[in-house]
């Protein structure tokens, strides 16, 4: 095991591969919930469940053979959702073929960023208040789908929400899921979030409201290669004039990616100083995925903060990550059991709640004493769940932000970038479709 220079990181092959149980326990539920919300906008549930495997499994080794890390790669919750509800959802002239190609066009920009200082320059430039109301943003959205789709909240002719029937089967079913993953959080259980969703679904076995054809399968990509022409995409992208869309996943994806990374690699005493060892190939492990996702049909990947558990239980090297890649690969094979599931919305939906409040959790670090840095946040925070996307809220936010600092006489303060990203948002949202 000399390529993962154990002895230097002191671990052992054992504490490896427990850890790397650890982080697959952790972040398996995304073999399930991923195919669910990418095939509400048209995508073959077979299709995407293979995809967010191979792209895990590309992501994921890759980070463990060339950056030497114990953090996984996979499709992004919030991006999944944003492809599914915003990008296809919203515009019926656009099919998921087109969006695949922003995906893998974003992916793309994203792996030649990664080989440049330009993605260095790019995250210092984005104001940290406007990041933190992103991400709370995406999660306060994940969790209003999560609620949505199990009938939680229903549609209002008046009020456009409101609370759903609390006697339905769905809604009993969901909220028994949520109140046994919470539990199992609160004990500090590792694999809440799969072990919730096994427990859920036991329940919802003996209740007739799942049913099974099958368990073990071979696994197949039912529409193929998707992307598989380069120029074609970026005709696409092109001609539906999806450029925040590209935009949006790759600002996003950068984000959370290089945040996760920082995080997990800090936790892990991987750090030298303030700088990551190999960060070039961490992120480049993110964009190949993303774009090798992208061409079999899976929206972007990212690093996964459930890596985290991982790292607590030991894990410091790409050995970790191996064993979760590993652990995919097997997971591949039970694509009939995962179909099933995903059938009962109220399987999936605590995951994606909880998910979202772990990720709200980022507005504890806004400046909310200053109106300059907190309005533009809590716009994002807003407008995301409330016009279900996720580039209408990060367009808020940077055209809200320069004009507040402006007005305060602190203009100097922001980035040229930072400008220029608002210039080029405002022109999306008054003229272009969104």
């Amino acid at each position: 095991m000399f390529r993962f220079h154990l002895k230097e990181n002191n671990t052992t092959v054992k504490t490896e591969v427990l850890a790397g149980f650890t982080t697959f326990m952790t972040m398996v539920y995304i073999v399930v919930v991923n195919p669910i919300i990418l095939s509400s906008a048209g995508v073959p549930f077979d299709q995407v469940f293979l995809a967010t495997i191979i792209a895990t499994v590309i992501g994921t080794l890759w980070m463990a053979l060339f950056a030497n890390y114990p953090i996984a790669i996979a499709p992004g919750m919030g991006l999944n959702a944003y492809f599914a509800f915003s990008v296809v959802g919203t515009n019926t002239a656009i099919t998921y073929e087109v969006a695949f190609a922003a995906v893998f066009v974003s992916g793309i920009l994203f792996t030649i960023l990664s080989l440049t200082p330009f993605r260095k320059k790019l995250i210092e430039a984005i104001p940290e208040n406007l990041k933190h109301g992103i991400t709370a943003g995406i999660g306060l959205f994940i969790a209003f789908i999560g609620m949505r789709m199990t009938g939680i909240i229903v549609a209002h002719p008046d009020n456009l929400v409101a609370l759903g029937d609390l006697h339905s089967m769905p809604v009993i079913l969901a909220f028994s899921g949520l109140a046994i993953t919470l539990i199992l959080m609160a004990l500090n259980v590792n694999g809440a979030l799969f072990i919730g969703m096994v427990l859920t679904g036991t329940i919802a076995y003996f209740t007739n409201q799942l049913t099974f054809d099958g368990i073990v399968a071979i696994p197949g990509l039912p529409e193929g290669i998707i992307v598989a022409n380069p120029i074609a995409a970026f005709g696409d992208v092109i001609q539906y004039g999806l450029y925040a869309v590209v935009f949006s996943f790759l600002l996003v994806t950068i984000f959370d990616t290089t945040g996760t990374m920082i995080g997990v690699a800090q936790q892990a005493g991987l750090m030298k100083g303030k700088s990551l060892p190999r960060a070039r190939q961490a992120l480049l492990a993110d964009s190949v995925a993303a774009t090798a996702g992208a061409m079999v049909g899976t929206s972007p990947t990212s690093a996964y903060i459930e890596s985290s558990s991982g790292v607590a239980a030991g894990g410091r090297t790409g050995l970790t990550t191996v064993t979760v890649a590993v652990l995919f690969i097997i997971a591949a094979f039970f694509g009939p059991l995962v179909g099933a599931v995903s059938g009962v919305s109220a399987i999936t939906a605590p995951a994606l709640i909880i998910v979202g409040s772990l990720m709200m959790g980022s507005i504890s670090q806004i400046k909310w004493g200053e109106i300059d840095e907190a309005f533009p946040a809590f716009l994002i925070i807003l407008s995301m769940p409330l016009t279900s996307s996720i580039a209408t809220g990060i367009a808020l936010g940077f055209i809200s932000y320069p004009i507040l600092k402006v007005v305060k006489g602190k203009w100097r303060e922001v980035h040229f970038l930072v400008y220029l990203f608002a210039v080029l948002f405002a022109y999306q949202l008054v003229f272009l479709p969104h």
